[in-house]
């Protein structure tokens, strides 16, 4: 049977955004986790001024480019990796996530299994389904944790990689990824973790699936959250040496390279954390003033131990339901929890400038 594409999950909200577009103002759009803040000028500057177009760039990434991002690695986790076996760039983390198990099936053709967290952002799920592998969810706790345990043991031996987000979209939770990493090596299963809100994290300091080595882990970041350039994208997949060798050669073949110029100005990006200390602080103040107005609708709200979404159950309501009286009572648009595999939620992106949520309270 051939592979029946289902709609793309965002498109379904259109008729959503149009009652909210009704209301004065203009919908609230707090669906997608897409920036609305200017990135640093000097990134603008350096991706105007590289001189790089000319040219094709290296598929793996300038030494400049994977240098400024093991810096930060560095900086933020302090974590010491090679430049020359152990990182390389990837076209912004959505386009690796997705392209990853067809690429690592090549290199293990008799594993076919992806697992990827229950209620996890769609496109872990859509990249095994793209590459003709089996998606297998793992259970989540009632804290949103995976339950390694519950994995049935004739998944684990067709286990071809499993992921894991921390902070998570959409739930905001931590992950302790040490035990993740060592269930991994034990089973002989490459975890790759998906750590673009890392310097998003309200409760404990950032996490990294490298903090106790790099052997069978892959940790993948992205500058479209902490420098507002989901546009350019820009991002770097980076640990276990002879996964991230087999990467590197096949996207090569692939094709994969990131631009020249964004190489340019993703290098500036990574060099500054000044501009990501200002971000943190206007997602905060975000979150706590989204979670005010919720409360003020009678519906009970809990900050996020990381990332920069509101993660609300929807109780007895489908969230189809919720989702649809956002739109029509406060012209406010938001995600239905379906997208991410649970029945029972919606999950709210403290993605618009203060004066854009303030209609909020106004139509309250």
């Amino acid at each position: 049977m051939s592979f029946e594409l289902p709609p793309y999950p965002y498109d379904l909200l259109n008729p959503y955004r149009m009652i909210a577009n009704d209301h004065p103002g203009g919908v609230v759009d707090l669906s997608v986790g897409t920036p609305c803040d200017p990135p640093p000028p000097e990134v603008v500057d350096a991706l105007a001024q590289s001189g790089s177009e000319r040219s094709y760039p290296q598929s793996v990434g300038s030494y400049p480019y994977l240098e400024s991002c093991l810096q930060w690695m560095k900086r933020l986790f302090d974590v010491d990796l090679d430049v020359e076996t152990n990182i390389a760039a990837c076209i912004g983390t959505k386009e690796f996530v997705v392209s990853a198990p067809g690429y690592l099936r090549l290199l293990k053709p008799d594993k076919d299994t992806v697992l990827y967290p229950a209620v996890s952002y769609p496109s872990y799920a859509m990249g095994a389904h793209l590459s003709g592998c089996r998606a297998v969810p793992v259970p989540v706790n009632e804290h949103w944790q995976p339950q390694l345990s519950d994995i049935a043991q004739s998944d684990i031996e067709r286990a071809l990689m499993i992921w894991v987000n921390s902070p998570s979209n959409p739930t905001g939770v931590l992950n302790n990824l040490d035990p993740i990493a060592d269930w991994g090596r034990e089973h002989q299963i490459p975890v790759f973790s998906d750590e673009c809100y890392a310097e998003f994290t309200w409760a404990d300091k950032p996490r990294t699936i490298l903090s106790k080595g790099t052997e069978g882990v892959v940790a993948v970041h992205s500058l479209s959250k902490r420098s507002n350039l989901a546009g350019l994208r820009a991002g770097f997949y980076a640990g276990d040496v002879e996964l991230v060798r087999w990467f590197k050669e096949i996207r090569k073949h692939a094709g994969k390279m990131v631009p020249g110029p964004v190489q340019a100005a993703a290098t500036v990006a990574y060099s500054d954390d000044a501009h990501v200390v200002e971000q943190r602080s206007k997602y905060r103040q975000r979150l706590l003033f989204l979670q005010s107005c919720f409360d003020s609708m009678g519906i009970s709200t809990v900050f996020p131990e990381g990332s920069f979404y509101l993660w609300i159950d929807s109780g007895s309501q489908n969230p189809w339901e919720l989702v649809d009286h956002f739109a029509s009572k406060v012209g406010v648009l938001v995600t239905p929890g379906s997208f991410f595999g649970s029945p029972r939620h919606v999950r709210v992106a403290a993605v618009q400038p203060l004066e854009t949520l303030d209609l909020i309270t106004k139509r309250i």
